[in-house]
């Protein structure tokens, strides 16, 4: 550089030094002139930040470079990482993929050995691992096989930490269609959730929903369910369109593995009970034990003689105090001898006492009538029928002075100014100022035979209903039904509806209800054995 010229600058510099390496066949040469650059050029150099390589026929050499007394470090000897993914000499990434697999294994051995109770040891599998994992998979080319292999092993894992055998299905660990929701992921199911995010190569799959149309779900009517439609979608909601897409093919391949399990699937006879989908605010407020048995119990895999005889464990799978053969659902909910001591009767007025607390504080506090529900009144033919507009809502905010009886600890003794009977349901309200009668009647049945306890409790009470009509009162039948697992029917959330009694409300009664019929269902399970003692 001659004086009084300007110094270039850093950028022009690697300006220069780029224009250079494009006019330069060989890479010594571009070495030897770095050498001969000014000390300044030099210190600005630090050959500990680059890597070298040299691909001779296809072969990688372990030749290298030097920058004035420092050798530059080949890839194969310092690997580089770049948004994650390491980089080195070998265009595969199998190592790295294999090493990965073993990460999460130590990861997993990590939180198994921290004495922590299993929920807490699923939480960080779930918030700590699972998204940990997720980024090597995203930007290596893992096979299926990999994958598969690696929720076979967290698999495993969880099961010891929820407390549940390992024959205990997958299915019940990460689906969204079964009764029971755990708050856990697949990593399967994230991992083409993933892939599907980064390369968005399914586009169609988008259109399925137009192309179907809208899907109803249980009893809703047609059309009632809003969706997102492709063609008018943004960008995001697109994208949401197709990951939805993946994560709906995942849940019906469990469904399919679902059906084929005779006992561990038997929950999708449950028609008329609601799901359950936990969150992790509430399995932090389980007892201890208590999401071990919820789990055992709803997939069938409790101790019971005939699971036991099935595994070769015993020889007679009877029951104890009737002889008969005993599966779940008749020692907690079938047994002649149970059902003769009271222990099934206990249990239902157990729940009938949190229910009748509940609805006896709602028709209790004040409320602001306002316009709402309208009733129609049904005449007989050739009649005509007028539809009145009533202030209040729901049936309880039409009145002010609800009376209240529960048959519990007595016989009830139905109101003789409403109609003279000897049937008794479970809880009447009425109201005198507007001859207004409300009749609730609980079942606590078993979760697969709930629809027909409802229809069975309809029709008992259409003589007594037809009476009351007779004489002069607007009367509500509501029978509801309460599954002995701990799954209320949807006619209890109906019910609730219509009397008012919704949102966070109407929640927290329907929680409470389920444990108090999970906490039953336990004390049967723990005394199955034992004969009543009064």
């Amino acid at each position: 550089m001659k004086s009084g010229e300007r110094q270039p600058s850093g950028r022009a510099f690697m300006d220069d030094m780029t224009i250079s390496t494009k006019t330069v066949i060989e890479a010594r040469w571009t070495l030897q002139e770095l050498d001969k650059m000014s000390t300044w050029a030099r210190m600005k150099v630090k050959p500990s930040k680059y890597r070298s390589l040299v691909v001779k026929n296809g072969k990688v050499k372990e030749e290298r470079f030097k920058i004035g007394d420092e050798i530059i470090p080949t890839v194969s000897q310092k690997p580089v990482k770049c948004l994650g993914k390491w980089f080195n000499n070998n265009l595969s990434d199998r190592l790295r993929v294999e090493d990965t697999y073993k990460q999460l294994e130590d990861w997993l051995k990590a939180v198994d050995k921290s004495g922590l109770p299993g929920k807490y040891k699923a939480w960080i599998y779930q918030h700590g691992i699972l998204p940990r994992l997720l980024w090597p998979l995203l930007v290596y080319d893992v096979p299926m096989t990999t994958i598969e292999g690696m929720e076979r092993i967290s698999n495993g894992y969880l099961r010891r930490w929820l407390g549940v055998p390992r024959s205990f299905s997958s299915v019940g660990l990460y689906s969204l269609g079964s009764k029971l929701q755990l708050p856990l992921k697949s990593i399967t199911e994230e991992f083409k959730v993933t892939k599907v995010r980064q390369h968005l190569m399914l586009k169609k799959a988008g259109m399925i929903n137009e192309i179907v149309g809208r899907v109803a779900v249980g009893r809703q009517g047609l059309d009632v369910t809003p969706t997102a439609k492709w063609r008018t979608a943004t960008v995001e909601g697109k994208r949401h369109l197709v990951q939805k897409e993946v994560r709906s093919m995942e849940e019906e391949s469990r469904m399919v593995k679902a059906v084929s399990m005779k006992k561990q699937g038997s929950w999708l006879n449950w028609e008329g009970a609601r799901q359950l989908k936990l969150s992790w605010n509430e399995i932090w407020k389980m007892e201890p034990n208590r999401l071990q048995f919820k789990l055992k119990s709803v997939y069938d895999v409790l101790p019971s003689p005939t699971n036991l005889a099935t595994l070769g464990l015993i020889d007679d799978p009877k029951c104890i105090l009737c002889s008969k053969p005993a599966n779940l659902e008749h020692i907690l909910s079938s047994c002649s001898s149970t059902l003769k001591d009271g222990r099934y009767t206990w249990r239902h007025d157990m729940v009938l006492g949190t229910l009748a607390d509940t609805l006896e504080r709602n028709f209790r506090k004040p409320r602001k009538n306002k316009e709402g529900l309208t009733f129609v009144n049904f005449v007989k033919e050739g009649e005509k029928g007028q539809k009145k507009s009533v202030e209040g809502s729901g049936i309880l905010g039409t009145a002010t002075d609800w009376q209240m009886l529960v048959d519990l600890k007595q016989k009830l003794q139905f109101p003789p100014q409403i109609a003279v009977t000897n049937q008794r349901p479970d809880i009447v309200i009425w109201s005198a100022s507007t001859k207004q009668a409300i009749l609730l009647e609980l079942t606590v049945p078993w979760e697969e035979r709930i629809q027909d306890a409802n229809e069975r409790k309809r029709l008992k009470y259409q003589d007594l209903l037809a009476e009351c009509r007779d004489n002069g009162w607007r009367v509500w039948l509501f029978p509801v039904e309460v599954g002995s697992g701990g799954f209320v029917g949807q006619s209890i959330w109906r019910a609730l509806r219509a009397l008012g009694i919704v949102g966070g409300e109407r929640s927290k009664l329907i929680g409470n209800l389920c444990k108090e019929a999970e906490t039953s269902l336990m004390w049967l399970w723990r005394k199955r054995s034992e004969q009543w003692k009064q």
